[in-house]
């Protein structure tokens, strides 16, 4: 019994929805479509049943297994579930004895889908070699890791890689609406609606991954019915993917009240306040390296580069204090809290960082640019892999104007320095390098728009 005859056993409506709407043709099928739009490959293919070995490599909730069932239900070969995790060689032999018998007696062809395929170990890998190379069967890997690394390279050498992307959250989208539309295998039927801020919210914080939207939209629905109501909130769909913060604890609220006035006063610039709340802490027994830690962080958080040194001063300070202990150890700390009340400000380091990281939450894991991927295999260098990378070191200045962002955040800016202190200079420099860069962006954007018009 194979895998989605397994899953036929169990019953559609036991299993979870993510299951259930998984697609069993191409019609259903929602995204790549450079592999399965009209006139690609993996359509072609499907439509002549002459499906070669395949490794589906892409990120979870991309649809591998999903488009391993749409080849099961539209060709008409034997398909063979096995598991790279669970399988054994012994398993494979009889895989392999029963594939030969259907080729002898019945002349059908057998495809083995292997789940996981990374996780192959050497003699599993060994045992289906010389089957896949005589035709015996045709392999379907699925995998979430780069194949040139996990698979060895005479199997790879005999399988055709195809590179499944993330979904969209215009993809997701698509995906939760036939989940509420679709009467027998989703939620239809029901009367529930999904407001417009909870489906924006499900679509983006799935990362690509529609089984994760799923599921927690199914999660979601369990909530929503609990209350009798019928309309998904943004609320509940939160509570259902469990990202409310936790309530701070607001035991010792002194203490927080203190150490707040301390750093308020370093960020302030007032160097006599800072060693006064030092002073206090000290005094009711403050853990010294508590605060040490709290003036490392403040040198990055408050100072950053408009004055290097403050990182390393707060670090000498900790290591001093380790070393000589109380009370002598309070004359580093007072040097150091004074030294950063007095240093140029500058929280361009934090704000770089919150800001970059606002563009991870919003638009997920987004790839990598071809031309900055390292391209160790072969594999990765066909795939364009590196392509026209530009060394810095080969031109003048050790600068060329290149894109290193995503395109989706060609041109987005994270660090701007303040302008004062050190970061004064590094204005100057960075100033000039992104002008190039946005010059040679110009410039590209117009040779496309060239060759487009040109076509």
């Amino acid at each position: 019994m194979d895998l989605f005859d397994r899953q036929e056993k169990e019953g559609e409506g036991a299993q979870p929805l993510a299951a259930r709407l998984r697609p069993h043709v191409l019609e259903e099928f929602v995204g790549q479509e450079h592999i399965i739009g009209e006139g690609k490959f993996l359509r072609t293919m499907i439509s002549r049943d002459q499906i070669p070995s395949l490794i589906l490599w892409g990120p979870p909730g991309s649809g591998k297994t999903t488009l391993a069932e749409v080849i099961a239900n539209s060709t008409k070969s034997d398909f063979v579930f096995y598991s790279a995790v669970l399988g054994s060689v012994k398993e494979i032999r009889e895989i392999i004895d029963k594939a030969k018998e259907r080729r002898k007696f019945f002349g059908k062809r057998t495809i083995l889908f292997v789940d996981e395929i990374h996780r192959f170990n050497k003699a599993q890998q060994d045992a289906f070699l010389p089957w896949v190379e005589r035709g015996v069967v045709t392999l379907i890997g699925a995998t979430t890791e780069n194949p040139s690394f996990e698979v060895n390279a005479a199997l790879l050498s005999r399988c055709k890689v195809l590179v499944l992307n993330a979904l969209t959250p215009e993809q997701i989208g698509v995906i939760l609406d036939r989940a509420l539309r679709d009467e027998q295998r989703g939620l239809g039927g029901r009367g529930l609606a999904l407001d417009a801020e909870a489906r924006r919210f499900l679509a983006e914080g799935a990362y690509g991954d529609a089984r994760r939207a799923l599921t927690t939209l199914e999660s979601a629905v369990e909530l929503v019915q609990e209350q009798g109501a019928t309309t998904i909130t943004l609320a509940l769909v939160e509570e259902a993917q469990q990202k409310k913060a936790l309530l701070y604890d607001k035991a010792g609220e002194e203490h927080y009240n203190v150490i707040s006035a301390f750093i308020k006063s370093l960020r302030g610039s007032d160097p006599d306040a800072a060693v006064y709340w030092m002073a206090r802490m000290l005094e009711a027994g403050e853990d010294p390296l508590f605060i040490l830690r709290r003036m490392v962080i403040f040198a990055s958080e408050d100072i950053g580069s408009a004055d290097p040194t403050a990182l390393q001063v707060a670090i000498a300070a900790t290591d001093s204090f380790r070393f000589i202990g109380l009370p002598e150890g309070v004359l580093p700390m007072s040097q150091a809290a004074t030294y950063l009340a007095c240093a140029p400000k500058s929280n361009a380091a934090l704000s770089a960082y919150q800001r970059a990281l606002g563009d991870v939450k919003q638009h997920g894991p987004l790839p990598v640019p071809l031309h900055i991927r390292n391209a160790p295999t072969r594999l990765m260098k066909d795939l364009g892999y590196g392509r026209q990378y530009k060394y810095p070191h080969n031109f003048d200045g050790h600068y060329t104007p290149e894109v290193y962002l995503p395109d989706e955040l060609v041109n987005r800016r994270y660090y701007e320095p303040a302008g004062q202190g050190e970061e004064k200079r590094i204005k100057e420099r960075l100033d000039a390098w992104r002008a190039q860069a946005r010059a040679g962006v110009e410039k590209r954007e117009k040779k496309v728009q060239k060759t487009e018009k040109d076509k």
